[in-house]
């Protein structure tokens, strides 16, 4: 068997596992008060946000979640916009899980050159790993910053992000959770650590925001 099949055969081996945990564990769920994300600050210090409308058809794979698509710009400042999707699932316990963009993308025609996990850094000083792709279509360049969030907890690993999501259904009797992505056109010549530093220019202002989108 081949990695790339041995790779499939666990996480569908473990997507099914968690579904059907989640399934039998019927308690009523907790879910806390949230704001929507629709009312994320469209201005960010300079940098202006337009949204996207996601299709009816999109909209039936993603699954029954709150879904924002916006698109960043700062005109003081001449250089590639940033893209910003928060996928939001207020329960996970009837098999709908969140869509990894380890397999979104390549499904819209991405191909990934280089993937890595890395840390970003909070406003506050504390880090959290995220996973950091540069992907190529047509002979464009993006930076792929993504993670997923839960409980107050930001992890790269989607494995990692399905056992807390057990762990957390059982002890916290919650299994919403949400996935953050970030991405950016390349300059030419830009290395992926430069196109990230100019990324977090908004990324680490939207940092300290998601709390009150994606709960504790």
């Amino acid at each position: 068997m081949n990695r790339g099949s041995l790779r499939f055969g666990i996480a569908a081996t473990l997507m099914l596992a968690t579904a059907l945990i989640l399934q039998a564990h019927s308690r009523s769920e907790i879910n806390p008060a949230r704001a929507s994300l629709g009312s994320l600050p469209s201005q960010i210090d300079g940098w202006t946000g337009s949204d996207e409308v996601l299709d009816q058809q999109t909209l039936d794979i993603l699954g029954p979640g709150e879904f924002l698509v916006r698109d960043y710009e700062n005109a003081s400042q001449p250089q590639p916009g940033i893209n910003l999707y928060i996928a939001y699932f207020p329960t996970q316990k009837t098999g709908d899980t969140i869509h990894s963009p380890n397999h979104c993308l390549p499904g819209a025609g991405w191909v990934p050159t280089s993937r890595e996990m890395v840390r970003i850094t909070r406003p506050g000083g504390s880090s959290f790993p995220v996973n950091r792709y540069v992907v190529s279509k047509s002979g464009e360049r993006q930076l792929v910053l993504y993670w997923f969030q839960a409980h107050g907890r930001a992890v790269a690993s989607e494995y990692w992000a399905k056992y807390y999501l057990v762990s957390d259904s059982v002890r916290m009797n919650r299994s919403d959770g949400g996935l953050v992505r970030l991405m950016t056109p390349m300059l030419r010549d830009e290395s992926p650590a430069a196109a990230e530093a100019r990324m977090m220019k908004l990324g680490s202002q939207l940092l300290p925001l998601l709390d009150s989108y994606i709960p504790r």
